[in-house]
């Protein structure tokens, strides 16, 4: 866990309340419009609660990851055009709004606040929509998974970890990365997993998962069902993965990897038994 009394998590806690500030101005605007689903609002809300819910991960605050996880399902129902945002609906996620808010205005206690009610409430949103799991998977279904990373040494490991659980292809910088989504996309072959080294020649990480969600959403593909991204990092570069939240990575991992965390993340994806 990071400190949040240091620069990162003070920088944190500021873009939160930016965050928390544009989704209660665009859900009131969501709410006026009705029926009539403006996309620009819907993704702006979508990616300022991930950069919430990202973010979270660094500084140990479970409470407020899992209700930033919630309300994001819902914006992804919403996003997807499974669910109208009535006005009931939207009252939910505004609440969540103001919880995720209190939580955050006393981060050190946030972990034992009482959120059931509301995690109730965004609980039944999710159960009166159609709730998709995405493409379905077969008994021969095997992992696909994108490994980018220019340092020999880590792309070792992690390839012969990941070997065990699928199909590992590798690049060696985020251009290469861009690359061979581009052509998985083509081939009908997406992939489950990228791991994503952010500092790297001749483009970043988070440049590429700018351009790899860009691409999705190109191919009507909701990141919620799209690769799960893992950016692996030193600790210094701790500020940039909070920016990579913003264009919608799925966690991340300090070097060196440690392999038992990236297992527990490949199986909450369900990606791994």
């Amino acid at each position: 866990m990071i400190d949040l009394e240091d620069e990162v998590g003070q920088s944190y806690l500021a873009e939160c309340d930016v965050h928390l500030a544009a989704m209660e101005k665009n859900l009131l605007a969501i709410e006026l419009a009705g029926a009539e689903v403006d996309e620009e609002l819907v993704n702006c809300v979508f990616r300022a609660v991930h950069s919430v819910k990202g973010g979270a991960g660094f500084f140990d605050l479970a409470k407020v990851r899992d209700l930033a996880h919630q309300a994001e399902h819902a914006m992804a129902l919403i996003r997807s055009r499974q669910m109208v945002p009535t006005p009931k609906r939207v009252s939910v996620l505004l609440g969540a709004t103001d919880a995720l808010r209190a939580l955050l205005d006393n981060p050190g206690a946030s972990n034992q606040a009482d959120i059931s009610a509301i995690m109730t409430a965004l609980a039944g949103l999710s159960a009166d929509g159609n709730q998709s799991a995405g493409p379905g998977r077969g008994d021969d279904w095997r992992l696909r998974a994108l490994l980018v990373e220019d340092d020999f040494t880590s792309r070792l490991v992690l390839q012969t970890f990941l070997a065990r659980y699928g199909d590992c292809h590798i690049a060696v910088n985020g251009r290469e990365a861009v690359d061979a989504y581009r052509l998985a996309l083509e081939q009908g072959r997406r992939y489950d997993l990228i791991c994503m080294d952010i500092m790297m020649p001749e483009m970043d990480g988070r440049e590429a998962v700018r351009q790899i969600r860009a691409m999705e959403d190109a191919q009507g593909v909701l990141s919620t069902y799209g690769a799960k991204i893992i950016m692996t990092t030193a600790v210094g570069e701790v500020k940039e993965v909070i920016r990579c939240f913003r264009e919608l990575c799925d966690a991340y991992l300090v070097k060196p990897i440690d392999l038992s965390q990236l297992l527990a993340h490949l199986k909450s994806y369900q990606l791994a038994k």
